[in-house]
């Protein structure tokens, strides 16, 4: 027997965020660059940015900057999308634990 769990953190109705996608923005922010970013993770470059457009929108602050322009500019987070991934990151690590921890003592017998 194992655990599997999802945590999403959601804007409205439909646009959410989970790891998957939370990994996508720390992918660009490290390698600067969407492509390189949606061609790692075998993810639509168009619907990756569909994505992250409604995701700005909803969150209500810009996720993306641009640095410089054309074949040498690239992408990275803005300020306040590293502070929300990193709020993100802190708080699916205390439910992590917590998950973990109350799985164990429901299912240690079996």
């Amino acid at each position: 027997m194992r655990l599997k769990w999802k945590v999403w953190v959601t804007f409205g109705d439909a646009v959410k965020l989970g790891d998957g996608r939370a990994h996508l923005l720390e992918l660009i922010d490290e390698l600067g660059s969407l492509r390189q970013a949606v061609d790692r993770l075998g993810m639509s470059y168009r619907n990756a940015w569909g994505y992250l457009r409604d995701l700005e929108k909803a969150a209500g602050f810009p996720l993306l900057e641009r640095r410089g322009r054309g074949p040498s500019g690239g992408m990275c987070l803005t300020p306040e999308a590293r502070a929300f991934l990193k709020r993100y990151g802190q708080f699916r690590s205390k439910v992590e634990s917590l998950v973990v921890r109350e799985f164990s003592k429901a299912f240690k017998a079996e």
